[in-house]
């Protein structure tokens, strides 16, 4: 049987600064992995560090600025020298979700999007994968959204780079799978976070849609992503798990 236990894992978790990023990190440094906390804000990446340190994990703060490939690959080489030559889990959970009608959305936004969503995971798969191969052992979770999954007004960049994650997912589960990488997803509905506080009543209302009734907290779907990112999902591959209280089931 696998193990939830990730003693001796090195595990790089992108967007860790807040929200479900930052409950990641200290759920993977509480089952024993060294999380490398990457984030633009180093004065928060800095506090979920001391965070974890003080209940007794082990992390370390990386800048990092995902809007631009040169950069993002430029993370993953120093995610491995921190990481003692190594990365075993990658969490690619670092995005943006705008929301608004298609014809309002700025050429601009449609590149911040795509680069945050969709081409940043790309080039970290590109650069850590290969090596998680070699050594015939990793773990790979990507971050979707619910509107992956079905068409809503208002979700259309949002939601088309979160498939186009989904696609990937299954594309490096294949392609990498098998020799020893497991890649997988999971689909989370709203969530209360920082980053969702500013919609306030719509946010509970979009939850009432669902079977739970309610907006989830972070350190549930932080749940599902340790348990992919864990030898417990060992025969587990391509899998887009939804974490949204039902929604996407009715």
């Amino acid at each position: 049987m696998g193990s939830f236990d990730l003693t001796g894992r090195v595990a790089l978790v992108t967007g860790a600064t807040s929200g479900i990023g930052a409950a990641t990190a200290a759920l993977l440094a509480q089952r024993g992995a060294h999380v490398l906390v990457a984030g633009r804000d180093g004065s928060r990446g800095e506090s979920v560090v001391a965070a974890i340190r003080a209940g007794g994990g082990s992390a370390d703060f990386v800048a990092a600025d995902l809007r631009e490939a040169r950069l993002v690959r430029q993370l993953a080489r120093q995610v491995v020298d921190l990481g003692g030559g190594r990365a075993d889990i990658l969490v690619n959970n670092a995005g943006v979700y705008p929301f608004g009608p298609t014809e309002k959305a700025a050429e601009s936004e449609v590149d911040t999007v795509y680069a945050l969503n969709v081409k940043a995971p790309f080039h970290l798969v590109a650069e850590l994968a290969p090596a998680m191969a070699e050594r015939g052992h990793g773990a790979i979770v990507n971050v979707s959204t619910m509107v992956a999954a079905y068409g809503a007004a208002g979700m259309a960049l949002y939601g088309s780079s979160k498939a186009a994650v989904e696609l990937l997912t299954k594309a490096w589960a294949a392609e990498y799978g098998p020799r020893g990488v497991r890649v997988n997803a999971v689909r989370p509905g709203p969530v209360r976070t920082e980053g969702t506080a500013g919609m306030g009543e719509e946010l509970g209302a979009l939850a009432s849609q669902a079977p739970a009734g309610r907006p989830a907290e972070p350190e549930e779907i932080a749940e599902a992503i340790a348990y992919l990112a864990s030898d417990a999902a060992s025969f587990v591959h391509g899998a887009v798990l939804p974490v949204d209280g039902g929604r996407t089931a009715v």
